[in-house]
């Protein structure tokens, strides 16, 4: 039984969390990316990408959580770039998917980009604007458009491997962008760049079919399917793909799955509680071992993908990525 005290501290960060997420954020990150001519992504690099960098052999392209705090995750990621000695010889990219609070709190123009809530977790397109001409994108097309610019040879020519990593609703990104995303794969083939993906302690997973560890009622839980959960009602950039052919394309992928061993919390404040999200397990570190075995059911003949637990480690970016187990995945490959 939990005592006074302790329940008076977990109800105490739960508010603080929602509290935090629900304001405008701190920081916007310095850096925009234009996209179709008239719009603008924020993001965060850890140095100049707009002249050639041939000493730049690896990139890692880090995503936030529900808190939008894209500058504190990229230096999360410098730390384990510094800790690992693989700093000169890579860039850092911190892509930031605003809110609408955010571009009225900093007085930022109608050209950048901004979501609703946390639609940009599954790929879900942003606001557009009339006065502008701003047209509504996926959160996707942002990434797309970043990994064509890091596939330019003129600007990066010994670029060898981009790690697209994330933490908590960054990992749910990562997750769903390896499953749904891959427009730019041949032109990075082309250059002979090497795509990883490494997902952090995510509230959930989108699942092939209609399978899940927890007994669910469709009948009171109709959503549980439906994509981000499932594949059912797919967003339009996934427009024309089959559940066959993207399941086929996400099991080849080169996927670490690093998951916090102390990542238990089912009351965790920024756990995803929704019906579909609960079908999946109590736990981020649970729902992640689900996952990984429902998988490798599918698989038997074997995944290009691997998870590891990280031992000491709970809901925590920094930890996570700062961790021997997150510095080999970030930096080391297999």
């Amino acid at each position: 039984m939990m005592k006074p005290l302790s329940i008076l501290l977990l109800g105490t960060l739960m508010s603080v969390t929602a509290h935090a997420a629900d304001q405008a954020v701190k920081s916007i990150s310095p850096d925009r990316l234009l996209i179709n001519g008239t719009s603008q992504a924020t993001l965060g690099l850890s140095q100049s990408w707009v002249r050639p960098s041939p000493q730049i052999q690896r990139v890692v392209i880090v995503f936030h959580g529900r808190l939008r705090n894209a500058q504190t995750y990229l230096r999360s990621v410098e730390r384990a770039a510094n800790q690992s000695k693989q700093r000169s010889k890579t860039l850092l990219i911190a892509p930031q998917f605003l809110d609408e609070k955010d571009i009225a709190a900093h007085h930022l123009p109608e050209t950048i980009l901004r979501w609703h809530g946390n639609d940009w977790m599954a790929g879900d397109k942003s606001l557009g604007s009339k006065s502008t001409g701003v047209k509504p994108i996926s959160s996707f097309v942002v990434i797309d458009h970043i990994l064509k610019r890091l596939s330019d040879s003129k600007l990066f020519p010994n670029l060898k491997e981009i790690v697209i990593a994330g933490h908590s609703g960054g990992a749910q990104v990562v997750q769903r962008y390896a499953l749904i995303g891959g427009k730019e794969d041949a032109l990075l083939k082309k250059e002979g760049i090497k795509l990883r993906y490494v997902i952090a302690n995510p509230s959930s997973y989108a699942y092939f079919d209609a399978t899940r560890p927890v007994p669910v009622d469709a009948a009171t839980c109709p959503t549980f399917d439906t994509w981000k959960y499932g594949l059912n009602k797919l967003p339009a950039y996934a427009d024309k793909e089959t559940a066959a052919g993207l399941e086929a394309g996400y099991v080849k992928r080169d996927v670490t799955y690093l998951l916090g061993e102390l990542d238990t919390d089912p009351n965790h404040p920024a756990l995803d509680k929704d019906c579909g999200a609960e079908a999946q397990g109590p736990n981020r570190l649970v729902r992640g071992h689900n996952y990984f075995d429902y998988l490798t059911k599918r698989h038997p003949e074997g995944l290009n993908q691997r998870l590891i637990e990280v031992k000491g480690v709970g809901h925590n970016g920094e930890g996570m990525f700062t961790s021997p187990e997150g510095q080999a995945a970030l930096f080391k490959g297999n």
